[in-house]
């Protein structure tokens, strides 16, 4: 059954069951990676990203604006969406959590920009950052994609605050 809370203009929202009803849209994991101004790495789990637009190719992630990471991100101007794999699970818990030194012993690369890439993921995306909007609690980055790549297998999901595998079907069209 269906929780269908009458809400009129004067009250206000309980934030925990607004997450909770968000939480029924099934959502990717990704860390997102950037190096701050002394070119340390930086990364955070984020499961905010989507694809805007593919001419030009633009992907849009969100932050929290009380994040201690976020001033590397306004900073660099640039940032990588790493998409987790089912098996990257223990990634998207570490660069959920204020670990010190969250890259070490995590195996990545620098990519084309030099930002960290992390490996076997289930797809990269290195971009530049286009536009970035105060919305909330968050800011929100927009990204040109400047290089890519991907692999087959499943991708890591999170849908109703708990951890997912992909499966993806061949349905048929008619």
């Amino acid at each position: 059954m269906i929780n269908k809370p009458q809400i009129n203009p004067s009250q206000t929202i309980d934030p925990r069951d607004l997450r909770q009803a968000l939480g029924a849209f099934g959502t990717g994991v990704t860390v997102v990676t950037t190096l701050d101004t002394a070119s340390r790495p930086v990364g955070v789990t984020a499961n905010s990203f989507n694809s805007v637009s593919l001419d030009p190719p633009i992907v849009l992630w969100s932050l929290r604006t009380s994040s201690p990471s976020l001033p590397a991100f306004d900073a660099c101007g640039r940032f990588v969406i790493n998409v987790l794999t089912l098996e990257q699970v223990p990634l998207s818990r570490r660069f959920a959590t204020p670990v010190p030194d969250k890259f070490n012993g995590v195996p990545h690369e620098p990519g084309q920009q030099g930002l960290p890439v992390l490996t076997d993921c289930a797809a990269v995306f290195e971009c530049r950052t286009e536009q970035r909007l105060e919305v909330g609690d968050h800011i929100l980055y927009l990204g040109r994609v400047e290089a890519f790549h991907h692999r087959p297998g499943p991708a890591l999901l999170f849908c109703q605050g708990r951890y997912a595998q992909s499966v993806c079907l061949e349905l048929d069209a008619t």
